[in-house]
């Protein structure tokens, strides 16, 4: 059995003993922090050239930095960026549309065919506007004017934002007070309906669980559809000049030939 005054003695040698193990720790540590103290290092060496020439106006660094902007040049012309939401980059005329967004013109083999009393009436219906058109998009008929924003229940293949397009088939074309009809479509050279692509719209996600009977596994359907956003830039009626600088020709009544009534 040892007494008290032998654990109070080796008490006493480990206090003494306690430095030396704290100092043998030490190159532990500083192994730990060798990346630290390579920092220090680079950071001392710096310093060491400025306080050797307090006189300096300004320290240059021994490591050459990378240069991150490009030099300015004076003469150089500014290209203007092309912005589709900006107001000015909307081209006012058809003149301002560039030629790759522009609309193929339609070829047909023979003249077009107008009756008198289409040709007689044609100068009230061009002159009252605005106008509406039926059109139909693939057997789908959209009622449209002027200024209507357009959104296809599908997503339309080969076309990009600000693309130009041309409706071409309509069943019926008017304004306040005449009605122009056809049997059943109207031909393309008597009108123009142009749309213009503003951009895709897409839903919110929508989770559909499915599951089999017998079966405790249950599988989830997830859809994300998009669409096709359009926005309608013109409508309008060809008076009988332009159909006659065309081409057109002018015939007899008859039943398939298209006919403007006037609403009561």
């Amino acid at each position: 059995m040892f007494s008290r005054s032998v654990f109070r003695s080796l008490a006493a040698d480990l206090r003494l003993s306690a430095p030396s193990s704290i100092s043998s720790a030490a190159p532990l540590r500083q192994r730990a922090c060798l990346h630290q103290t390579a920092l220090l290092r680079t950071q001392q060496q710096e310093i060491q050239p400025q306080s050797s020439s307090p006189n300096s106006e300004s320290s240059l660094s021994a490591t050459p930095r990378a240069q991150t902007s490009q030099p300015e040049t004076k003469n150089a012309p500014k290209v203007p960026s092309y912005d589709p939401s900006s107001p000015s980059s909307i081209p006012q005329t058809r003149a301002d549309v560039p030629i790759a967004k522009q609309p193929v013109a339609p070829a047909f083999d023979s003249p077009l065919e107008v009756t008198k009393s289409l040709m007689s009436r044609l100068p009230h219906l061009a002159g009252q506007s605005p106008h509406y058109i039926v059109a139909e998009l693939h057997a789908r008929p959209y009622l449209l004017t002027e200024g209507d924003h357009v959104r296809l229940p599908f997503l339309m293949p080969k076309v990009k934002s600000g693309d130009i397009l041309r409706f071409n088939r309509a069943t019926a074309l008017g304004s306040r007070d005449f009605t122009m009809k056809g049997s059943p479509h109207l031909d393309e050279r008597l009108f123009e309906c142009r749309v213009r692509v503003t951009g895709v719209e897409s839903e919110p996600m929508r989770i559909k669980e499915k599951t089999k009977r017998r079966q405790r596994h249950t599988k989830q359907a997830r859809s994300k559809h998009r669409y096709t956003v359009m926005r309608v830039m013109e409508v309008r009626v060809k008076t009988p000049e332009e159909l006659l600088e065309e081409g057109a020709v002018v015939i007899e009544d008859n039943e398939d030939t298209p006919k403007i009534e006037a609403r009561s």
